[in-house]
């Protein structure tokens, strides 16, 4: 049996423990427990989200290569959170998705290699299958789950794709927002967003998960972390990731200070040291909030600082053209802004790429994104990029309009 069998076997028989524990329980408290009792106890969640994605790049011209992709896709998702016993409760999440009209996309499984990649797979899965227990100071979640840390730029669940990235392990929480919080996840096995029936559907191993965080002051706060990724397969992606963060708020104005050290561990032979860096300041000018940073990922020997399970979306641009680190490093240099308009949001971003080692400048990108909330169950979202490639890739422009329901 594949570990991602035994994950949806294991997800079901904890549904079906924490069943069993909610009618004892009822049992114990004298009541006339039915299962249909213990399961009006849960509640049931369904979200629809319609997305398409267009693809353009210009320069893609090959013989038998097409520069140009649309994704048609719905994905829905249903989950059923049972009620509580002595902190207990379990958790139980499907997703489907599928495609709706045009398909002339590579979704990285789908054999349509001749149009550039749209990583939303069709298919369905178990999602998230797990048993919780959350006592006075600490939570405690084992079996299938999401997992993001800080703003998900070493861990996060890519939730931008139609099939998110979930965490198979145990996870201990300890602590609250105003003291001392620890965090760590022990990970056998990685979810990631290219469905089962792809060749890197998975990252295994033994991945260790730690991070702290302290509030030194009033709006001030201090993290550390350790993120350790033995992995068994793909193990050029084996690293050890030690770092700091802080932030922090000054009045109007906010800041956001990050290093990272990482090396190579396990089984991988590339024998490297890199840096990663982050300055970021921020500040609300009356009806904009703006948004200054400068990121960098840094190269040793050749090979590239890896943030393998980040959201990596949320990062250096909605293009996605740097969803590997290049051997030489990236430094992005970025300014944003965000504003209330006509009952939305509408946010703008400009990067601009270069290269850490050596004096390449990869090109540059503008982002454009306006969110409105329909009704008090629907929004929709459009979304631009255009990046523009100088020494690193194609010029790409990428179009969304999603809208999403929730129920």
């Amino acid at each position: 049996m594949t570990i991602s069998k035994f994950s949806k076997l294991f997800g079901a028989l904890l549904l079906g423990a924490c069943s069993t524990v909610a009618l004892q329980a009822a049992a114990q408290d004298g009541e006339n427990a039915t299962l249909a009792d213990a399961l009006k106890s849960g509640e049931v969640g369904l979200n629809l989200r319609y997305r398409v994605e267009i693809v353009d790049q210009e320069d893609y011209d090959q013989d038998g290569i097409n520069g140009d992709a649309t994704a048609s896709t719905l994905r829905t998702r249903l989950n059923w959170r049972s009620g509580s016993y002595n902190g207990f409760t379990s958790f139980l999440e499907m997703d489907d998705v599928t495609s709706v009209g045009n398909d002339n996309y590579n979704s990285t499984v789908n054999g349509k290699d001749n149009y550039p990649v749209v990583a939303d797979p069709d298919g369905t899965e178990v999602n998230q299958a797990y048993i919780r227990y959350s006592g006075e100071n600490s939570v405690i979640t084992a079996g299938r789950q999401r997992i993001n840390l800080d703003g998900q730029r070493f861990v996060g669940g890519v939730g931008w794709r139609q099939n998110e990235q979930t965490y198979d392990g145990v996870r201990y929480q300890y602590g609250s927002a105003d003291s001392l919080q620890l965090d760590y996840s022990y990970v056998y096995n990685v979810n990631r967003i290219f469905g089962e029936d792809s060749a890197g559907a998975e990252f295994e191993g033994n991945i260790q998960l730690f991070h702290a965080s302290y509030p030194v002051a009033e709006n001030h706060k201090v993290s550390g972390f350790v993120y350790n990724l033995d992995l068994e397969n793909f193990v050029e992606n084996a690293s050890r990731t030690y770092g700091v963060d802080y932030k922090g708020n000054f009045g109007p104005i906010n800041a956001n200070l990050s290093y990272a050290r990482q090396g190579d561990t396990g089984d991988n032979t590339q024998n490297y040291s890199a840096d990663y860096y982050l300055a970021e300041v921020g500040a609300d000018l009356g009806p904009v909030t703006a948004k200054l940073g400068y990121e960098v990922l840094g190269s040793d020997n050749d090979v590239g600082f890896k943030t393998p399970l980040a959201t990596l979306h949320k990062f250096q641009g909605f293009a996605d053209q740097f969803l590997s680190t290049p051997d030489d490093g990236v430094e992005d240099l970025y300014i944003s802004g965000a504003m209330e308009i006509a009952g939305g949001k509408l946010n703008m971003a400009y990067h601009n790429f270069d290269a850490n080692k050596g004096s390449a400048n990869y090109g540059h990108e503008w982002n454009v994104s306006y969110g409105h909330k329909l009704t008090e169950d629907i929004s929709a979202l459009v979304k631009y990029a255009s990046y523009q490639a100088d020494d690193h890739k194609l010029d790409t422009d990428k179009f969304w309009l999603m809208v999403t329901a929730n129920f």
